[in-house]
C-alpha cells in the first residue's frame, strides 16, 4: 500500500513540475501528462505494464464525472446565453454529422465493416471539453464575438451525445435483443436531463437555504451531489454524463453560499481528474503498437480536422450569420481528447468482436489532435485578429468578478422595496451590486448570504454608478 500511494504522489508532483517547465515552450498542459504516462509504460522508459482495460473504464468514468460537473458549474449562462442556440445545435447535431462523415469515411478509405466504422465515428464525434476548458482558461484566451462561451458550452455539452451513439452502435453490434434503440435513446435523453434538472435545482436550494457547521462540509456536499446525479441517472437508464453537467450548470448560476470557494475546489478536483485520466490513458496505451494503426489514424485525424469538422461547423453556424473568421477558428478548436479515448475503452471492453484496434487508433488520432491543433490555436486565434485583450477570459466563468471602481451609496429599505424580508441570496440584487454593510437603527451589520433585508434598514452598496438606483 505504502508504494503504492508514493508512487501514485511521485506523478502527480511530476506532472505539475513537468508541465509548469513545459508549458512556457507552449506545449499543452495535458499532452505533457500523456506523454508522461506513455514514458512509464513498459513500452518505453518506466517498464511498468498495464493493460487493464476494466479498470481503466471505471478510472476514467469517474474522472469525467467530475470534468464534466465543473465544466458546467463554472460556465456562465449569463455569458452564454447569446450563443445557446448555436451551441446546442454544435453539440447535438455537430456531433451527429461529424461522427456520420468518419463512419462513412473509415468504411470507403479502409474498407471496415459498416457497424464498426461508425463506432469509430462515434468515438470520436465530440470535441473534449477537458482539452478546450484547459488551453481557453490556462492560456487566459478571450475571444470575441461569444466564441469563448459557444466553446465552453459545446465541449461541455457533447460528450452525452458522443456517448449514446457509442453505445447505440455497440448495442446494434451486440445484437442480443436488447432494449430497442429508440427506447434507449429516449430513456437517456429524458432520465438523463430530468434527474439532472431535479437534483441540481434540489441541490441549489439546500445551499442557499442551508447553513452547515463546518465550511468545509459545502465542498464534500457537492462532490457527493455530482456522483449522485451520474450514479442516479445511469441506473434508471439515463445518461449520466448529460445528467451531471446539468446539475452542474443549474447550481454553478445559482445564488448560492461559498461559490468562489467552490469554484477554485472543483477546479483544483477537474485538474486532478484530467492528470488521473491522461496518465491512466498514456499508461495503457503501448507504442510499439503504433506502426500498426499510423496510418489509418493519421487519414482519420486528417479527415477530421480539414473536412469532417469544418463540414460541421459550417454547415450550422452559417445559418446565425457567423463570420467566416470564427467559423474557421471554432472549426479548428474541434480538439479531440480524453473523452474519446475514454469511449474507445467502452468500445473495447462492449463485449463485441472488433477487427481493428480501435483504442490506438483513438489514441493517436488525440494525439495529433492536442499536438497540433492545441498547441497552434493561440497562434490561430491571433491569425484570425479573434484575441479580445480588453476583457478577460474568465468573465465567461461563474467565479468572475469584474472590478469597478465606483463610489458607495446608501439606500434606505422602504416598505415597497422589492427585496425586504428577503435574505441577500434570495433577494434580486442587480449584477455586480454588492451590500458592503447595513445600519440596522444603532448597529452596524456585516451581511452574509443567510442576512435578511429589513424595514428601515440603510444599505451601504458598492458597484452602484448611478443615482438612478431602485430596488
Amino acid at each position: 500500500m505504502i508504494p503504492i500511494l508514493i508512487a501514485c504522489a511521485m506523478v502527480v508532483i511530476l506532472c505539475i513540475v513537468s508541465s509548469n517547465i513545459l508549458y512556457r515552450l507552449g506545449i499543452p498542459t495535458l499532452l505533457i501528462f500523456l506523454a508522461l504516462g506513455m514514458l512509464c509504460g513498459s513500452d518505453v522508459l518506466g517498464g511498468f505494464y498495464f493493460d487493464n482495460f476494466n479498470f481503466a473504464k471505471e478510472i476514467c468514468s469517474v474522472g469525467l464525472i467530475f470534468i464534466m460537473f465543473f465544466g458546467g458549474f463554472g460556465t456562465s449562462w449569463k455569458a452564454a446565453g447569446p450563443v445557446i442556440a448555436p451551441s446546442i445545435l454544435m453539440s447535438t447535431l455537430g456531433v451527429i454529422v461529424t461522427a456520420g462523415l468518419v463512419g462513412v469515411f473509415c468504411h470507403f478509405a479502409f474498407a471496415i465493416e459498416w457497424l464498426e466504422s461508425m463506432l469509430i465515428g462515434s468515438v470520436v464525434g465530440s470535441t473534449d471539453a477537458a482539452s478546450v476548458f484547459a488551453i481557453l482558461r490556462s492560456r487566459k484566451l478571450n475571444l470575441k464575438g461569444g466564441i469563448a462561451p459557444l466553446l465552453e458550452i459545446e465541449s461541455g455539452s457533447n460528450d452525452p451525445i458522443a456517448y449514446m451513439l457509442t453505445i447505440i452502435f455497440l448495442s446494434l453490434m451486440f445484437d442480443s435483443g436488447q432494449m430497442p434503440i429508440p427506447l434507449m435513446l429516449v430513456k437517456q435523453l429524458i432520465f438523463g436531463i430530468g434527474i439532472g434538472v431535479l437534483l441540481g435545482k434540489i441541490t441549489a436550494i439546500v445551499l442557499r437555504k442551508v447553513e452547515f457547521k463546518i465550511e468545509g462540509l459545502y465542498p464534500i456536499f457537492v462532490v457527493a451531489v455530482s456522483l449522485l446525479s451520474y450514479g442516479v441517472a445511469e441506473l434508471i437508464g439515463g445518461n449520466g454524463y448529460l445528467s451531471v453537467y446539468l446539475t452542474g450548470i443549474i447550481v454553478g448560476n445559482s445564488r448560492i453560499k461559498h461559490k468562489k470557494s467552490l469554484v477554485h475546489f472543483l477546479d483544483g478536483v477537474s485538474w486532478l481528474m484530467q492528470i488521473m485520466i491522461f496518465f491512466c490513458l498514456g499508461l495503457l496505451s503501448f507504442p510499439s503498437r503504433f506502426v500498426i494503426v499510423i496510418l489509418p489514424a493519421l487519414a482519420i485525424s486528417i479527415f477530421i480536422i480539414f473536412v469532417a469538422r469544418p463540414i460541421a461547423t459550417f454547415g450550422i453556424l452559417s445559418w446565425f450569420k457567423f463570420p467566416i473568421k470564427q467559423q474557421i477558428f471554432i472549426s479548428w478548436v474541434g480538439l479531440r481528447g480524453a473523452a474519446s479515448i475514454v469511449f474507445a475503452i467502452f468500445a473495447t471492453t462492449g463485449g463485441v468482436t472488433l477487427q481493428n484496434d480501435i483504442f490506438h487508433i483513438v489514441f493517436i488520432v488525440a494525439l495529433i489532435s492536442v499536438a497540433f491543433q492545441g498547441t497552434l490555436l493561440p497562434a490561430m486565434a491571433k491569425k484570425l485578429d479573434l484575441v479580445d485583450d480588453s476583457t478577460p477570459v474568465l468573465k465567461t466563468f461563474t467565479d468572475y468578478e469584474e472590478e469597478h471602481n465606483t463610489r458607495l451609496m446608501e439606500y434606505e429599505v422602504g416598505d415597497t422595496c422589492s427585496i425586504l424580508n428577503q435574505s441577500l441570496l434570495e433577494a434580486d440584487i442587480p449584477d455586480g451590486v454588492l451590500i458592503v454593510m447595513i445600519k440596522r437603527k444603532d448597529d452596524i451589520v456585516i451581511p452574509n448570504g443567510s442576512t435578511v433585508i429589513m424595514l428601515g434598514d440603510i444599505l451601504v452598496l458598492s458597484g452602484v454608478d448611478t443615482e438612478e438606483f431602485n430596488l
